[in-house]
């Protein structure tokens, strides 16, 4: 448990920190996917390289399960719907849902 605890510790500053990166727009929401497809990539990587374990619990579960966001992405998703930004928001679900796997299966293929 401590693992998760710690590793989520980690991984919510780094996200805050990298989200600070980029600007807020009403555009589009270029950090929540940017974060979300970088943190996919690397638990392709942690899945990859690792067994269960601490290891996994810590970077895994904790840092990459606290650095990636699927709650921001929805309250995002809802936003554009709310402000009938519907192409932006079937473009943002499809480039996040899309992007994950492959980032994901690049980062596991890249190791594995």
């Amino acid at each position: 448990m401590i693992h998760v605890m710690i590793g989520g510790a980690f991984g919510a500053i780094t996200r805050y920190v990298l989200s600070l990166l980029f600007s807020k727009t009403n555009v589009f929401p270029w950090g929540t996917l940017t974060i979300n497809l970088i943190g996919s990539f690397l638990l392709g990587i942690v899945i990859a390289a690792m067994s269960s374990g601490p290891n996994t619990l810590l970077l895994g579960t904790g840092f990459l399960g606290a650095f990636t966001t699927f709650s921001t992405f929805s309250v995002e998703t809802v936003d554009m719907l709310r402000g009938k930004k519907y192409l932006t928001a079937a473009f943002y679900i499809a480039s996040s849902f899309i992007g994950i796997g492959i980032c994901f299966s690049i980062g596991y293929v890249l190791v594995g």
